[in-house]
């Protein structure tokens, strides 16, 4: 274990995801840019009930791929995406677990609800065949933290191992504190990301209830659902997916060669103390989450040239995002570009920190803001910098940020790196 270096430098050198645009870096990137939505009908159970029968699912996502087949029948899909994208980011970072360093090696690897499916499985077993037929290994297997644990199985990473959940924020905050145990000195290298099974019927039945679910405008096709900052907005989609990213000591990267695709270089979270579902009034919260982030490493405000918003569509959550930033970024918020990459996907709830900073990273190392699907009646109580189309343009610093039910906010910084 190596002593506390704040000053130490992080960098992200390697990505995986599963997700409704596509199940690796380069399919769901080339989708992203090119506006093409993985948004369609839920065929994961009838929607024929619902008002709202639209999701972000995932498509030829084989579990066998990335675990045996034993494996595969006792864990559920959020673990079985997690894993894949956990396998799929060390790959892609050239990163080798060895012996040697496998115990500096850290996962933060997190979800939003873990495997409810597979408690709501066994559930039925108990009710209609008694409790003698209830798996063994559900339990271990269906934990909020039991994606974390596999991922340390699979990969041979033992070293610092948490699970951060913080709803809808989770991705972010796990990305966040990966890059801080670097810098703690618990790690050299850490599998920050989070995963989520989300599109279940309870869950698309509660929030319809909740008459947070959305739909698309009038004679519009169903991928006009997901609407962000969009003045006719009317609620969320729920989607699914798992994103990994490996974040690594500078110096480590550097000498191994490693391809850099940007720096982490602020984090923070904060809470609303306010209401578990509607965000606090002005934004306050998720203010204070990006004004922490700047300020943590010095990162001057108008250096900010892109935003990854949380961005559901919803007419209040847009509104008090939009609100946030002014407050933080004042007459700056219009040279902003805003990338809500949920109108492609969908919320991935638990996952979508963790592919939004897939996508930030991405455009930081590519100069590139994916545009924002939908954004066709700009609404001026947001009045923000909404690309409708994407646009290359020179990025120094871009902010991921999320939000979570229960007042959860929190968001990272991500620099661009030349070299230095």
């Amino acid at each position: 274990m190596r002593r506390p270096d704040y000053d130490r430098r992080v960098v992200i050198t390697g990505l995986g995801l599963i997700s409704p645009v596509g199940n690796d870096k380069t399919t769901a990137w080339d989708n992203l840019v090119n506006g093409r939505s993985g948004i369609r009908e839920i065929t994961r159970f009838d929607v024929a009930p619902y008002t709202g029968k639209a999701g972000g699912e995932v498509d030829g996502f084989v579990a066998s791929d990335w675990l045996d087949p034993k494996t595969v029948r006792r864990t559920g899909r959020e673990l079985q995406m997690g894993v894949a994208s956990a396998k799929m980011a060390l790959a892609d970072s050239g990163l080798e677990v060895t012996d040697e360093n496998r115990t500096e090696i850290g996962v933060i690897y997190g979800s939003g609800s873990g495997g409810q499916e597979m408690m709501n499985e066994q559930l039925i077993v108990l009710r209609d065949r008694g409790p003698d037929r209830v798996s063994p290994t559900f339990i271990a297997n269906s934990l909020v933290d039991s994606t974390s644990g596999m991922i340390s199985i699979e990969t041979g990473a033992i070293g610092h191992n948490i699970c951060v959940v913080t709803a809808c924020s989770t991705g972010t905050s796990c990305v966040g504190e990966a890059a801080e145990a670097i810098r703690r000195g618990d790690c050299i290298a850490v599998i920050a990301g989070s995963t989520e099974n989300a599109l279940l019927e309870i869950g698309h039945a509660g929030f319809s209830n909740m008459r947070g679910v959305g739909t698309p405008r009038p004679g519009l096709p169903i991928t006009d659902v997901s609407r962000p900052y969009d003045r006719t907005r009317n609620g969320f989609i729920l989607g699914e997916g798992a994103a990994a990213l490996i974040l690594e000591d500078l110096e480590l990267a550097k000498a191994r060669g490693a391809t850099i695709y940007a720096e982490v270089v602020g984090y923070g979270s904060a809470a609303d103390g306010w209401d578990m579902i509607q965000p606090v009034e002005g934004g306050l919260g998720v203010a204070r989450a990006i004004r922490m982030a700047l300020e943590r490493r010095g990162v001057p405000a108008d250096e900010v040239d892109m935003i990854n918003p949380h961005g559901t569509s919803t007419p209040v959550g847009d509104k008090r995002e939009a609100d946030a930033f002014w407050s933080v970024w004042g007459d700056h918020t219009k040279s902003v570009a805003v990338s809500a990459t949920k109108s492609m996907t969908g919320h991935m709830m638990g996952a979508a920190g963790a592919f939004e900073a897939f996508a930030t990273a991405m455009s930081v190392a590519e100069q590139t803001v994916p545009g924002t699907l939908n954004y066709l009646e700009p609404d001026p109580d947001c009045d923000l910098f909404v690309l409708p189309e994407t646009r290359e343009m020179p990025i120094r610093n871009a902010v991921s940020c999320n939000v979570g039910l229960g007042g959860h906010n929190a968001a990272v910084i991500f620099k661009r790196y030349d070299g230095d």
